[in-house]
């Protein structure tokens, strides 16, 4: 790529926008700080010159509360051990659920209405694997050879409930022996779907002591979760810079969290807000096509800010799209040590989907700044869409460049500031430049 100057904000402003965001709290749909995030991003685009609005987004909130399990041998009832930990986000509230307890791991009773108790694995999928399936790779050091990646999810990703209640349980307490930290605040499902039993995520040591305790005998127990459903109404941030062509490229990524979470996404929004910086400081003739910056509400209820979107600009806008580019997490690796994740000073493993014919361009920008342990999939390599908040464009054949990484504490109350790339903040922001900048002169495929 040809030499340029770019207007971006140090690493040090970067890191106090993720700061300002952390700093507001709990990022639910419906929760104060989602207002406030939201209303302080909507300023910073204003004070870089751009035309914003905001744009509706009808979506649930889920408030919770706290949950218990109380447990004892069925030998032994006046000798009770009691357990607390995280309501499963979007299962039924209860103030007392009683059942036997059984293991997901046994044969299921025929008869239901009993508790499961399902110890839970994060998946690990060697990086060699993964090198098979991408189309290219930027792994200077050789590192895919020997390293492993721990995702966030287990092998049943957002549907840990189902199986259970498939079985016939009349609740669910989710184990987390798998897991290579001690966490019940998991923030797993988010997909918004309601399920009719309750649920809680144990810790990874009262896991093991509800464990034992079955290991001595028939036991029984009682789930209590306090969670409520309410209906809310979050926004879409919108912001745009007038360019050089009357096509349009999206710069986009989420505003809301399950925690105060850092990587996810207050680094998606420094990206995003980086990225306009930079086009602001660019004279409109040299803007390759108009500049959509879009910061999504909703992630974490199934998305819904981007499916609003699209339903609001499929005909006015998506055919006029020459790239959608989402920019979400950047983390850096981190290793279990005594029950806590403790950051590294290596990034974790970059995963980009690209479209068909924008491999190259990714690859190039990539490996000119230096963003190591990089794979460059199709968007439809690992799953059906790309596992972004842009997801959609995809469905919508919209060309795409989606940027994500996939800690394995990305839905955990631990995702703090220490987990933030920082020396890859503005590499990878300077990598989003370039691979706008290379979109001038085309035109969206549904117009040629």
């Amino acid at each position: 790529m040809s030499e340029f100057v770019d207007w971006l904000p140090t690493t040090k402003e970067m890191l106090s926008w993720i700061e300002t965001v952390v700093a507001q709290g709990i990022r639910r749909p419906g929760y104060p700080a989602d207002t406030s995030v939201r209303n302080w991003v909507a300023d910073q685009f204003r004070g870089l010159g751009c035309e914003v609005r905001t744009e509706p987004v009808e979506t649930p909130s889920w408030q919770s509360g706290p949950a218990s399990l109380s447990a004892w041998l069925d030998a032994e009832p006046d000798r009770k051990i009691q357990v607390h930990g995280f309501p499963l986000p979007f299962t039924a509230p209860s103030t007392g659920t009683a059942g036997p307890l059984v293991r997901m791991t046994e044969e299921m009773p025929t008869t239901p209405g009993f508790l499961a108790v399902d110890e839970v694995e994060l998946s690990e999928v060697p990086l060699a694997t993964l090198r098979d399936i991408a189309v290219s790779v930027y792994d200077p050091d050789g590192e895919f050879d020997t390293l492993t990646q721990t995702l966030p999810f287990g092998p049943q990703m957002q549907q840990v409930a189902e199986p259970a209640m498939a079985a016939g349980a009349a609740g669910y307490l989710g184990a987390t022996t798998g897991f290579p930290w001690e966490t019940c605040e998991y923030y797993v499902p988010y997909d918004a779907v309601r399920r009719p039993i309750p649920g809680m995520w144990m810790t990874r040591s009262d896991s093991n002591r509800v464990l034992d305790l079955m290991s001595q005998g028939p036991c029984s127990g009682v789930l209590t979760a306090h969670s409520a459903v309410t209906d809310a109404t979050t926004e879409n941030v919108v912001a745009t810079l007038p360019g050089a062509s009357d096509h349009w490229v999206i710069i986009g990524s989420h505003h809301d969290a399950p925690w105060a979470s850092a990587v996810e996404d207050a680094s998606g929004i420094a990206m995003v807000l980086a990225a306009a910086t930079h086009w602001s400081r660019v004279p409109q003739s040299q803007r390759p096509h108009n500049l959509m910056f879009l910061l999504n509400g909703g992630h974490m209820t199934g998305l819904a800010g981007g499916r609003a979107f699209i339903a609001r600009h499929r005909e006015d806008l998506l055919p006029n799209v020459v790239l959608e580019l989402h920019l979400e997490h950047a983390a850096v690796r981190c290793r279990p040590e005594d029950g806590k994740l403790v950051p590294t000073d290596e990034p974790e493993v970059r995963w980009w989907f690209a479209s068909s014919g924008l491999e190259d361009v990714v690859l190039e920008a990539i490996t000119e700044q230096g963003l190591r342990r990089s794979l460059i999939f199709p968007p439809d390599a690992l799953f059906p869409e790309p596992p972004t908040d842009g997801a959609h464009f995809h469905r919508e054949r919209v060309p795409l460049v989606h940027f994500i990484t996939a800690p394995p504490y990305l839905f955990d109350s631990c995702d703090t500031l220490d987990k933030i790339d920082a020396e890859g903040l503005v590499p990878l922001s300077r990598a989003a430049i370039r691979i706008v900048a290379s979109t001038a002169g085309q035109h969206p495929p549904r117009t040629t």
